[in-house]
């Protein structure tokens, strides 16, 4: 969740269902996703999907250390433009210690989705156990100017038994 562990990989990008327009690639989107990304929250029409992975050459267990990277997409599926405002995670270790970190957007940007459209982008959170979790929310603004929360899903961060 630190900036220095974070790397952007693409601003918004066009709807996923524009790759899949031939009739012979009638696949089931929700499918699909439930595939690439295993965790999920909607909240006032955005998505939020998570994919996570550990990361073992950047993790040193001797040394209590292990890293974790994830992969954010976050889809608008309502009939507005959202500008993504600030982030606020909770990450919590297998201890239980709790680390809150807020900051402003996601990886030093605060992108504007117009509705179908999405934004992703990867990040990382180190932790001095082998295991924890992550979930938090982001707030957004509407073409109004009236703040969204928007639900990041819960997801474990789960190093492999060694």
């Amino acid at each position: 969740a630190s900036d220095a562990a974070t790397k952007k990989i693409g601003k918004s990008i066009p709807p996923a269902s524009a790759a899949l327009a031939a009739p012979s690639a009638r696949l089931n989107l929700d499918e699909v996703m439930k595939g690439l990304f295993q965790h999920t929250a909607i909240t006032h029409g955005i998505a939020v999907r998570v994919a996570v992975s550990f990361l073992p050459e950047q993790s040193q267990p001797q040394a209590g250390k292990w890293f974790w990277i994830y992969h954010i997409r976050i889809e608008n599926h309502s009939h507005t433009s959202v500008a993504l405002r600030t982030r606020h995670w909770r990450i919590t270790d297998a201890r239980g210690q709790v680390a809150i970190v807020d900051g402003d957007g996601v990886v030093g940007e605060q992108p504007v989705i117009a509705p179908g459209r999405s934004h992703d982008y990867v990040s990382g959170c180190p932790l001095d156990t082998p295991h924890g979790s992550m979930e938090g929310f982001y707030t957004f603004e509407d073409e109004d100017g009236d703040p969204l929360e928007v639900r990041i899903p819960f997801f474990p961060l789960a190093a492999p038994a060694t």
